[in-house]
C-alpha cells in the first residue's frame, strides 16, 4: 500500500442511497484566512487492551516482559533483549513510552478479572450492585472523556470494537459513558466499516456487491468525485490528496473482502465479515480493527478507540505457529482450570509469553497502519498515542499492582518516548491524566488534567511521561 496523506473530517461526498464518505482537508477550498492560518492538528489516542496480565516477574516467576534496564530504550536495546515480550517492537524503539509502577486504586467485587476490567480505563471504584462477573464501572472512561471534549459534533462517540468471542461470563469491559453504562463494542469489522461510511441504506445487492469486490463505495460517488477531482480552486496537492483518500477506502474493501481464489471467497466472507468470534480468525480480525482505527483517526470520524482483544477473562485458543495452544485464561492460571485447582498445564509460563508477544506483534501492525498517514509535520502516528494495556498486571496472581502501560507516538511531541519509566507505584488515574492532556485537555485552570476518575484518588499527571 503507498503512503497516505492524513485526511481531516472537514466535508462529504453523498452518493446513491445516502452514502457519504469524509474527505481530506481541500486547502483550495477553504476561506483565505484557513489557508492563512491553518487550525493546529488534532491529536488521537487508541486503547488495545490485552487480557490476563502479562508474564512479568510476579509470585516467584521470572522476567519475561519489560526491558531489562530502565531509561532510555533504543532499537539495539531492544534487540538485545530478545528474551523480552516488548523486543518485538523494537522497529519502534524512539516511538516507545513503556511505563510500570502504577497500581488500579480500588478492589475487585467477587472478580478479579471483572474489576480489573471496570477500571483500566476508568480509574473508578467497582460497583456494589451488580457484583461479581457482572460488577461495572462507577465513572466513564478515558476514551468517553476524549470523545465528549474532542469529537467532532457529527459523531460524539468513541469507536468501541472487539475481538474475540463473548462467552457470555464477562464480554465488553472497557467503555463506559459513565456510571454502571457500559458501551457495547462492535466485533464485525464490516459493520465497523459501513457505520464510517454510511453505506447501511443501501440495497443489499449493492452491499454484497461491495462486499465480494464487484464495486467499491468509491463506484457510487464516480460523478461527485470527478466533479470534486475537476475543479479549478483544487491545486495539484489537493488532487492527489483526494486520490489517496479514495485508494485508501478501497484498499479496506479489499482487505476486508480477503483476498483469496474464487472458490474460497465466500467463505472467508463468512469467517470475517460476519465474524462470531471464531479464535483462528482471531489475530486477522484484530488487525483488520486496527486498520479501520487507522482510517478513522485519518479522516477524523473520531479522536479515541478501544480495542478489545479477547473477553472478560480472554478463553480464546490461540494458533501460534500451527500450534494450537490451550484457553489462554487456563494459561494465565497455568492449570487446566477457569479457577483453583486443575492439572497443570506444561510450560505455561512459556505459552503465557508467547501470547505477550503476539499481543506485541499485533500492537506493531497497528503503529505500522497509523505510521503509514502522513501529515505536514510527520505521520499520524507522530499525533497519536497508541496504548497497549492490560486488566491486570501479572495473570498467575491476578494482581492490581505493577500494570502494564506500553504506549507509542508523542501525541505531537507531549510524550516523552523511547523511554521506559518507573511511575513509582502511584495509582493509575495519574497516567490517564497525563494522556488527556496530551491529547489536549485541560482542567477549569487551563492546566494539566487533574480530575480524571474517582474523586478519592491523589490528582496529578506522571512527570516522567511528559517531554521537557
Amino acid at each position: 500500500m503507498t503512503r497516505k496523506p492524513i485526511l481531516s473530517r472537514r466535508g462529504f461526498l453523498y452518493g446513491a442511497g445516502g452514502v457519504a464518505v469524509g474527505l481530506p482537508f481541500l486547502e483550495g477550498l477553504q476561506p483565505r484566512k484557513l489557508r492563512a492560518a491553518p487550525p493546529e492538528r488534532p491529536r488521537f489516542a487508541v486503547f488495545v487492551r490485552q487480557a490476563n496480565g502479562c508474564a512479568q516477574a510476579d509470585n516467584g516467576e521470572p522476567e519475561q516482559f519489560w526491558p531489562s534496564q530502565l531509561g532510555a530504550i533504543t532499537k539495539e536495546s531492544l534487540t538485545a533483549d530478545s528474551d523480552r515480550a516488548v523486543s518485538e517492537l523494537a522497529e519502534f524503539a524512539d516511538q516507545l513510552l513503556m511505563v510500570r509502577g502504577t497500581r488500579f486504586a480500588f478492589p475487585g467485587n467477587g472478580c478479579g478479572h471483572s474489576g480489573g476490567g471496570n477500571q483500566v480505563l476508568t480509574a473508578q471504584k467497582v460497583s456494589d450492585d451488580p457484583s461479581g462477573n457482572l460488577s461495572l464501572a462507577m465513572g466513564e472512561s478515558v476514551d468517553n472523556r476524549i470523545a465528549r471534549e474532542l469529537n467532532p459534533k457529527s459523531n460524539p462517540e468513541p469507536l468501541a470494537t472487539y475481538a474475540g468471542a463473548m462467552g457470555g461470563y464477562i464480554n465488553e469491559v472497557l467503555s463506559y459513558r459513565g456510571p454502571k453504562d457500559l458501551r457495547a463494542a462492535d466485533r464485525n469489522p464490516w459493520s465497523v466499516y459501513t457505520k464510517m461510511v454510511g453505506i447501511t441504506t443501501l440495497p443489499e445487492e449493492v452491499i454484497q456487491q461491495i462486499k465480494t469486490r464487484r464495486t467499491s463505495v468509491n463506484d457510487l460517488l464516480k460523478e461527485q468525485m470527478s466533479s470534486l477531482m475537476s475543479s479549478p480552486k483544487l491545486s495539484k496537492d489537493d488532487q492527489d490528496r483526494l486520490q489517496l483518500h479514495f485508494d485508501a477506502i478501497r484498499d479496506i474493501e479489499v482487505e476486508l473482502s480477503c483476498q483469496l481464489p474464487p472458490q474460497e471467497e465466500q467463505d472467508a466472507m463468512a469467517a470475517q465479515m460476519d465474524y462470531s468470534g471464531q479464535d483462528d480468525r482471531m489475530q486477522t480480525i484484530v488487525m483488520m480493527h486496527m486498520n479501520l482505527i487507522a482510517l478513522a483517526f485519518a479522516c477524523d470520524y473520531t479522536r479515541t478507540a478501544t480495542l478489545q482483544i479477547g473477553d472478560g477473562n480472554d478463553g480464546t485458543e490461540y494458533l501460534l505457529d500451527g500450534v494450537k495452544f490451550p484457553r489462554y485464561h487456563q494459561i494465565s492460571h497455568r492449570i487446566y482450570s477457569d479457577g483453583s485447582e486443575g492439572d497443570p498445564i506444561p510450560d505455561a509460563l512459556g505459552k503465557h509469553h508467547r501470547i505477550d508477544r503476539e499481543h506485541a506483534r499485533m500492537f506493531a501492525h497497528l503503529l505500522q497502519r497509523l505510521a503509514m498517514y502522513t501529515t505536514d509535520t510527520g505521520t499520524l502516528l507522530g499525533d497519536s498515542v497508541a496504548v497497549w494495556c492490560n486488566d491486570l498486571g501479572a495473570g498467575v496472581s491476578h494482581t492490581y499492582n505493577n500494570i502494564p502501560w506500553v504506549c507509542a507516538g508523542s501525541c505531537g511531541g507531549f510524550l516523552k518516548t523511547g523511554q521506559y519509566i518507573d511511575a513509582g507505584d502511584v495509582t493509575h488515574n495519574k497516567f490517564h491524566n497525563t494522556i488527556l492532556s496530551a491529547v489536549g485537555l485541560t482542567n477549569v485552570e487551563g492546566n494539566f488534567v487533574d480530575d480524571f476518575g474517582d474523586p478519592e484518588l491523589e490528582p496529578g499527571v506522571i512527570d516522567g511521561m511528559i517531554a521537557v
